[in-house]
């Protein structure tokens, strides 16, 4: 095991013992939603989790230390730090390891994290991707290259609405990224069922996800897996309403002078503001729309 890696009892518990478990990313705690708002969703979360069949593994960095399950005074201690915890992407993690500092994790490090463990399944709201106007930023999120070198299988809503879709699955398919939808032949985009974009394969069962990462890890592939799954239809937004706010946060954010790592915290938080809280409950069901998806899924893998 890692020298710097702590795996909570219960959840190395249920890894020995041949247990699903599904790990859980951070930054959803300090850097997505307010306080307390934050905190009671990573505990449904986790529950959500638990009433599936599986173990909750939330990650993060911890004074130094890389966390694989943490502990309820953890996750408020993330919640209301906030934005005072670093947004720690795989660039980050030898220098908060060193500093003894905490972290936030992204969908990048979580996967590192949960792979380290041994945790099959990673259950997160939408992933990063190619930002709009990356052909003369270069903003590619570092999430599109972890998912193409590690072997972790991601369930989320598609990717983030902020972002160029098209782009972002023309990287996936360089990088040999399966791009799978469940239940779905169209890529969902986050705060709605639809995109305009096809996805690689549709599945419509968890045990057709299991077997299909399954036969994915026997022939040796480096990296993981997408599974795209749609918010549910009564909490997805009307499409024309979603983009419209996006496209003021995109001008907002470019006339302020937004860049890195700032781009989509602060992209969403406007977006949330100029929907009247919409947005945010919407992200919050299809964070559990999600988990619950991962846990079933988790538990088909195990054979159960």
């Amino acid at each position: 095991m890692n020298q710097y890696l702590d795996i909570a009892p219960e959840v190395k518990a249920a890894l020995e013992a041949g247990r699903p478990v599904v790990a859980l990313e951070s930054t959803i705690i300090s850097h997505g939603m307010p306080y307390p708002k934050n905190v009671e969703t990573a505990l449904r979360v986790e529950q959500t989790i638990r009433d599936n069949g599986a173990v909750p593994a939330t990650i993060a960095v911890i004074g130094g230390r890389l966390k694989a399950g943490l502990s309820h005074e953890e996750i408020e201690h993330l919640g209301r730090a906030g934005r005072a915890v670093a947004k720690a992407s795989r660039r980050d993690l030898p220098a908060l390891v060193a500093r003894g500092a905490d972290g936030a994790t992204t969908v990048t490090t979580t996967m590192i994290i949960a792979h380290m463990a041994g945790i099959r399944i990673f259950a997160t709201g939408g992933i990063g991707g190619v930002h709009r106007g990356a052909e003369t930023t270069m903003d590619i999120s570092a999430d599109l290259e972890e998912l193409a070198q590690t072997p972790v299988m991601v369930v989320c809503a598609g990717a983030k609405s902020i972002l160029d879709l098209g782009l972002t699955l023309e990287y996936l398919e360089t990088k040999g990224v399966p791009v799978i939808g469940y239940g779905t032949d169209e890529l969902p985009a986050f705060y709605t069922r639809r995109s305009g974009f096809g996805v690689d394969y549709r599945v419509d069962s968890p045990e057709e996800l299991a077997a299909m990462f399954r036969a994915q890890r026997a022939l040796c592939y480096r990296g993981g897996m997408l599974v795209t799954n749609p918010i549910p239809e009564e909490y997805a937004m009307p499409k024309e309403v979603i983009d419209a706010a996006i496209e003021q946060a995109l001008r907002e954010c470019a006339e302020q002078g937004v860049r890195g790592k700032e781009t989509t915290p602060f992209l969403l938080a406007r977006v949330v503001e100029l929907t009247g809280g919409e947005s945010l409950e919407s992200n919050i069901r299809l964070v559990l729309n999600n988990a619950e998806l991962a846990a079933r899924t988790a538990r088909a893998l195990c054979g159960e």
